[in-house]
């Protein structure tokens, strides 16, 4: 199994930000597609944003221009930083890693609100 190890949530006001931490196995972190999806309360499952091993990214027309998705090399982490949160941004936020059937993490909350 693939461990992922979240961090980073927590509540915020509207206009803030928070930076989401996911720590990978280091063959994981290298080789494959990693990103971050989130999923309110009673929704469906939406992608954030992906990253490959060699950087090209993409985004869900929400996140484009607010947040941010890279890869710390040093730590074998995706990071996703979130400017100008807003209360439709709360949602679990999970971490994902595209190797076989995909693997998630256990997700880390995010809440905005004022």
């Amino acid at each position: 199994q693939v461990q992922l190890e979240e961090s980073g949530g927590g509540l915020v006001q509207p206009g803030g930000s928070l930076r989401l931490s996911c720590v990978a196995p280091e063959n994981i972190f290298r080789y494959y597609v990693m990103g971050w999806y989130r999923q309110a309360p009673g929704q469906q499952r939406e992608l954030v944003a992906t990253i490959r091993s060699g950087g090209r990214t993409r985004y869900a027309s929400f996140a484009e221009g607010r947040f941010t998705i890279s890869r710390d090399n040093a730590e074998n982490s995706v990071l996703l930083q979130m400017n100008s949160l807003q209360p439709e941004d709360t949602a679990v936020y999970s971490c994902y890693a595209g190797v076989g059937a995909g693997h998630w993490g256990q997700g880390t909350q995010v809440i905005v609100s004022s």
